[in-house]
């Protein structure tokens, strides 16, 4: 089966483009579409709550996927790089206009995809150098980094819900019943309660 996969992060972008180039290149390579996978959602979002992820479970040696770049795949280099390996891995042809790649479980694939997880390394290690580089710097500079000791938090996931969370003490419900209606933990309720207490006297 031959699959074009169509993303979009919001609802006011069109997907049309995207299917217009799919389908040129698809008729340029004699790539008939069998099946178009088409959504409105973030990349940011967990790959098994995208239909993405579905289809990356359904396809099966033998077919091709063709999306218009590679960044309609994941929200960075390390979730595509994991993606391309599971469709080599599955012998599954993947097609990308713009970067003209064409990945499948070859040797120039494997090339490709061992510069894309080396590139992959280098920009962690170098977003970790520069973190501990303005750290050190802010720190020679008299920078107090961190919270200081003491204090705490002015904004709570519990904060705006005194009155919702005094209602259910008046009604007897436990701070753990408490937590697990807000989704928080019942020492964050208790502690909570008791900054209120605090503040009320």
């Amino acid at each position: 089966m031959n699959y074009g996969y169509i993303r979009v992060s919001t609802d006011k972008q069109t997907t049309e483009n995207q299917r217009y180039e799919i389908q040129k290149f698809a008729e340029e390579r004699d790539i008939p579409i069998g099946e178009w996978i088409t959504e409105t959602i973030s990349a940011t979002k967990k790959l098994e709550e995208r239909k993405f992820g579905r289809l990356l479970k359904k396809m099966q040696k033998g077919d091709q996927l063709v999306v218009t770049e590679l960044s309609r795949l994941g929200r960075n280099l390390m979730q595509i790089m994991k993606i391309l390996h599971d469709c080599m891995e599955k012998d599954v042809m993947v097609y990308t206009i713009k970067e003209r790649y064409e990945l499948g479980n070859n040797l120039n694939s494997k090339v490709l995809a061992f510069a894309f997880g080396l590139s992959a390394e280098i920009e962690r290690n170098l977003i970790s150098q520069r973190t501990k580089e303005a750290l050190a710097r802010r720190k020679a500079e008299g920078v107090i980094l961190g919270r200081p000791k003491g204090r705490t938090a002015s904004y709570t996931k519990l904060t705006g819900k005194e009155h919702e969370i005094q209602s259910y003490l008046e009604k007897k419900i436990s701070y753990s019943a408490i937590g697990r209606i807000l989704g928080v933990h019942r020492l964050t309720v208790s502690s909570f309660v008791k900054k209120l207490k605090q503040t009320e006297s």
